[in-house]
């Protein structure tokens, strides 16, 4: 859940507050997307960017690059605009940070107490709307219900309605 990813909004969100059911939420940042360190027409030096291709997906940079003159009115970092607006779902009981560095972990902690006014949470959804992701994840791990139909179908004689 990021405010790049934003689909779980529709459904499994308002399902857990439903219920009562906590969510833990990973890639706020949305896979090192929301970090800044990926930008339109430059190099990054993310080493993962030749085999993801969200990582170079056009529509998910014009995000990123509306989003950075944001962060910086509102003046904060971008790391710290993506972890407060995961949080700042009702939903959402708890993030999964995933810094790989020490200065990640050290920057990421330094946000702890950003609280994203309306006006702002307002802004990122004229962005990107609520409920909507900028693009598919391309996940390197597909679940087995995925890949095999008959996990996700029943039976030809189970089928019709009895």
């Amino acid at each position: 859940y990021s405010i790049l990813n934003r689909g779980i909004e529709s459904e499994v969100l308002p399902a857990a507050q439903r219920y009562g059911m906590g969510t833990l939420v990973w890639g706020p940042l949305g896979q090192g997307m929301l970090t800044g360190r990926v930008r339109k027409g430059e190099q990054n030096d993310l080493r993962r960017a030749r085999f993801s291709k969200h990582l170079t997906d056009e529509r998910r940079i014009d995000v990123v690059e509306q989003l950075i003159p944001l962060a910086d009115e509102a003046g904060m970092p971008l790391t710290h605009l993506a972890m407060a607006f995961a949080i700042a779902h009702p939903g959402v009981t708890s993030a999964i940070l995933g810094p790989r560095t020490m200065e990640h972990l050290d920057d990421l902690l330094a946000g702890l107490d950003v609280t994203l006014t309306d006006e702002l949470l307002d802004r990122i959804d004229e962005i990107v709307a609520p409920g909507t992701d900028v693009t598919r994840l391309d996940q390197a791990y597909l679940p087995p219900a995925l890949l095999k139909p008959d996990l996700r179908r029943r039976p030809v004689s189970e089928r019709g309605a009895a």
